[in-house]
């Protein structure tokens, strides 16, 4: 990927914009694509996920996945960046999942916002996981 690309991709993966994951279920190999909030640290992108739900019981069956980002408007030339790999699942420490939680809910709430009630319940919460994905792939076009 070019030195402009490549800039215009972390821009995109720095605004709050929604994120698609996409996981299979290795048993009926039906994929499953749903909307997250993620952050992405620069080589990582970091998506907070409760254990009950579909994602994350696909994950922990088959941990290869995808995430599309794209813009609210395409600019710059960038319609979506693609990234995918074999993601982890992280439980501990807890104190991690509640930090990466809050940036995540940060970037998407503001300071302020993730104070409330339910982000701070969501981010304490024992069944909340990180998925972590540093990808193997990574396209943008």
């Amino acid at each position: 990927m070019d030195q402009e690309k490549e800039a215009h991709m972390h821009a995109l993966l720095a605004e709050p914009v929604l994120a698609r994951l996409g996981t299979t279920n290795p048993e009926t190999l039906q994929p499953h694509v749903v909307p997250v909030w993620f952050l992405w640290d620069g080589s990582t992108i970091w998506i907070s996920a409760f254990v009950s739900t579909r994602k994350v019981r696909d994950l922990m069956k088959n941990l290869r996945c995808a995430v599309l980002v794209e813009p609210k408007l395409p600019a710059d030339g960038l319609q979506a960046v693609l990234l995918e790999g074999q993601a982890e699942l992280i439980s501990e420490p807890a104190s991690l999942v509640a930090e990466m939680s809050a940036r995540i809910y940060t970037k998407y709430l503001g300071p302020e916002g993730v104070l409330a009630a339910e982000p701070q319940s969501w981010i304490h919460d024992p069944e909340n996981r990180l998925v972590k994905l540093t990808p193997a792939r990574r396209m943008a076009w």
